[in-house]
């Protein structure tokens, strides 16, 4: 069998299928390829699903600690993690639902199977319906990346999990060791924590959370070991030798000194591994360390072929992804003749990251140091939640927000959040740097209340000396 399109998505993610959806949107005939599940790692085994589960963590967490808010609940509290993981695969069930939806409301063709490239605008997918043959006049490259395993112990997800594995355990760990202190290292410490489990962080570099600002990581750490989380910086793990009772790992800390402790499980959150191999692309695109190189558009070295998400340089996110996803469609239908579409390339400086702990934190733009590093006389702004109202009333009096100018321009660099809901409030700041604001327009800007965002107001008022409730 054999088909011809448009435009062939290879890889239904974040990237691939907003990509797809923005092609066919433009009167592309597109076809899809997927080997696995529609909406690819982040609706199926990352972003969303792991949200679930530490929304159940958030709930416990304020249940067993209902006494503050001046309620009373009787019985006892506690965690069933068979519903827990149920009520979380249900989520990324029915956003799978939700994407195949998509697919067929926008007459996008799917072929479920493996997908191999035959040159820069063909392949075969082999799956159910045996091989079927696909020519375009454009192909996109969204296969997106996986879990980066230990060489020296690989995930066998039984004692050694992936976060694929942590996020459907068959019971809860007794003691568990967190290698790594990015996103996903931390969200699941978090998570593990809230739920009971005793949680070790163990990171290589001298702070957790280390793209972020180190007001932030230092804040963050300090909040997870008052938690209970014991975070071990500067320090990285020689071994690890697994048993049918749990794993032996042993741990050099900063000072050269090496000790062995057992844990019941093993998270390994150490990055990830462009999935590029296998697919035909060697000869095709230049690669670095797997990654395929683009230009700001998609485009790679091969003409008519193109490649979007976790499998071309990060940040590594299911925004970038998407974004991305919408420059690469409306770049080919330009290059197909359509004088109505104008790409924009992506911005890498103003792309946010969002990281689920318990307390949030999100950012946008430069860190503190960053800034410094890259010549610019800075005027910064810091505001405690403690000073605000809302955050107070919530009693989630924890948290910060942090802003970064250029002190001759007056223009946005950074923001820096840690505390509750600062995931769904650093958006404002994102808006802000797209637009090319300076602090007059984020001091004049009127922020309602009662409102944690009035934080945000606050720390552009303070970078310049004029904070109202400090």
């Amino acid at each position: 069998m054999s088909a011809s399109y448009d435009v062939i998505v290879l890889g239904s993610g974040p990237g691939g299928y907003v990509a797809a959806i923005r092609c066919a949107q433009l009167g592309l005939k597109t076809a899809i390829v997927e080997r696995e599940l529609l909406g690819g790692i982040c609706l199926n085994w990352g972003c969303i699903p792991t949200k679930a589960l530490l929304r159940s963590a958030e709930i416990l967490h304020y249940a067993q600690h209902a006494n503050d808010y001046g309620l009373k609940i009787a019985g006892t509290i506690e965690a069933d993690l068979e519903a827990v993981v149920k009520r979380s695969r249900g989520v990324a069930k029915q956003l799978n639902a939700g994407v195949t939806h998509l697919m067929k409301k926008n007459k996008i063709t799917v072929h479920m199977g493996e997908g191999q490239l035959t040159g820069p605008t063909s392949l075969t997918v082999k799956g159910e319906k045996g091989e079927e043959k696909l020519t375009a006049k454009h192909l996109i490259v969204a296969t997106g990346a996986r879990a980066r395993d230990l060489p020296f112990a690989p995930a066998d997800g039984k004692r050694v999990w992936t976060y694929r594995h942590a996020m459907t355990p068959p019971k809860m760990p007794k003691k568990l060791l967190v290698i790594g202190s990015g996103a996903i290292g931390i969200e699941f410490a978090s998570f593990y924590n809230d739920m009971g489990c005793d949680v070790t962080v163990v990171e290589m570099l001298d702070r957790i959370v280390p793209v972020e600002d180190v007001d932030v990581s230092d804040f963050l750490e300090a909040s997870l070991t008052k938690q209970g989380i014991e975070i071990m910086t500067g320090a990285g793990v020689e071994a690890l030798v697994v048993s049918d009772k749990g794993v032996k790992a042993k741990i050099k800390d900063g000072k050269g000194t090496i000790t062995e402790t057992e844990f019941s499980h093993v998270i390994v959150a150490i990055g990830i591994v462009p999935n590029t191999e296998n697919v035909g692309l060697e000869k095709l695109v230049e690669m670095d360390r797997g990654f395929i190189q683009i230009d700001p558009y998609g485009r790679t070295r091969s003409k008519g072929l193109w490649a979007i998400g976790d499998c071309t340089p990060g940040p590594w996110l299911a925004h970038k992804a998407s974004h991305e996803g919408v420059t690469t469609a409306e770049a080919i239908a330009k290059e197909l003749g359509n004088k109505d579409v104008h790409p924009h390339p992506l911005d890498r400086g103003n792309i946010p990251g969002c990281t689920y702990c318990h307390p949030q934190i999100a950012s946008v733009g430069l860190t503190e140091a960053k800034a410094k590093e890259a010549g610019y006389t800075l005027k910064v702004g810091k505001f405690p939640f403690v000073g605000n109202g809302k955050a107070i009333a919530l009693g989630e009096a924890a948290g910060f927000v942090k802003t970064v100018f250029d002190a001759k321009t007056g223009e946005l660099l950074g923001a820096h959040m840690v505390g509750a809901e600062v995931t769904e409030m650093i958006q404002g700041f994102v808006v802000g740097k797209t637009l090319e604001t300076t602090e007059a327009e984020l001091m004049n800007t009127v922020f309602p209340h009662p409102t944690i965002s009035e934080s945000m107001h606050e720390s552009v008022l303070a970078a310049y000396g004029r904070a109202l409730h400090i």
